[in-house]
């Protein structure tokens, strides 16, 4: 008999890369996560994982193991939904990520509207950059997530997570007419590797030229201080601008950013992603957007 212990193990290790990441995002030591994979080995009956050195790579039958985990998963998620269902009476701790803007603006109101109707759960709120989201559910880090996807930014698809839309926001443009009025300035955006990066990148490329990005920075009222003070043009969405400095006028532009709620396949019937899903849907419908 298959652990599925073991087998969560083996699907961190294929999208991780490294033992070490996985014991990193599990809370165990690179050795236990070496024995409890070998112990799947052995389960298994056949060689699930190459080492060579200090690497290590799923086989053939590794690979094909792994997507079957993904289904055993899923399915448990599922049992746990279901029970959770069954016993009615949500209680204990709700691990919330997030993104800096909707914990600033949307959080607060709606994890009190969480709290109201369900007074034995306990929200446990985590800021995270969406481009981290999937390892963190996949991980049992985070149970519910919101994650947001912009135009020229292709959504990051992991056939382990559902997600489920919230809402549409309007992009901004600080200080200038148009992105291509502002092909000669200094700009200001997020840091590499993030999806605010991505997008002003290929916002700026649609419109023909490579902005000369002068500072990084991810708080959006320090974008738009900067802003204020003239050092930098910046794309904003429009949680972020709410109540801009009065130096800073925005321009909309016909771009959006997305918002969603991300979960563990299986896991969106679980009635604490249920109510925190409508706590989110209520806090949004106050919002200016």
């Amino acid at each position: 008999m298959l652990d599925p212990r073991k087998l969560h193990l083996l699907r961190e290790l294929s999208r991780r890369g490294t033992i070490a990441a996985v014991a990193e995002a599990v809370a165990f030591t690179p050795s236990a996560v070496s024995q409890q994979l070998s112990a799947l080995e052995k389960e298994a009956g056949v060689p699930l994982l190459e080492r060579t050195g200090r690497t290590v790579a799923l086989t053939p039958a590794g690979h094909l193991l792994v997507e079957h985990a993904q289904a055993v998963l899923e399915q448990l998620e599922r049992a746990s939904a279901a029970l959770a269902a069954v016993r009615g009476g949500l209680s204990g701790p709700l691990r919330i990520g997030a993104f800096p803007t909707a914990a600033r603006v949307l959080l607060p109101s709606a994890l009190a509207d969480l709290t109201r109707a369900h007074p034995g759960l306990v929200p446990m709120l985590a800021e995270i950059d969406p481009a981290d989201v999937s390892a963190a559910l996949g991980a049992g880090e985070l149970d519910v997530a919101l994650v947001h996807e912009y135009d020229f930014v292709p959504p990051v698809t992991d056939p382990s997570l559902e997600t489920e839309p919230l809402f549409s926001e309007p992009i901004y443009l600080t200080n200038r007419p148009s992105i291509a009025a502002a092909s000669g300035d200094p700009w200001i955006a997020a840091k590499p590797g993030t999806l605010c990066y991505t997008m002003t990148i290929r916002a700026c490329q649609a419109a023909g030229f490579d902005p000369l990005v002068r500072h990084h920075l991810d708080d959006f009222d320090t974008v738009l201080a900067f802003a204020a003070a003239g050092h930098g043009v910046a794309l904003v969405p429009r949680l972020a601008a709410l109540a801009p400095p009065p130096e800073v006028r925005l321009t909309r532009l016909p771009l959006s950013r997305r918002t969603l709620a991300a979960f563990r396949r299986g896991y969106g019937e679980h009635p604490a992603i249920r109510a925190a899903v409508a706590a989110f849907r209520s806090a949004i419908r106050v919002l200016p957007v």
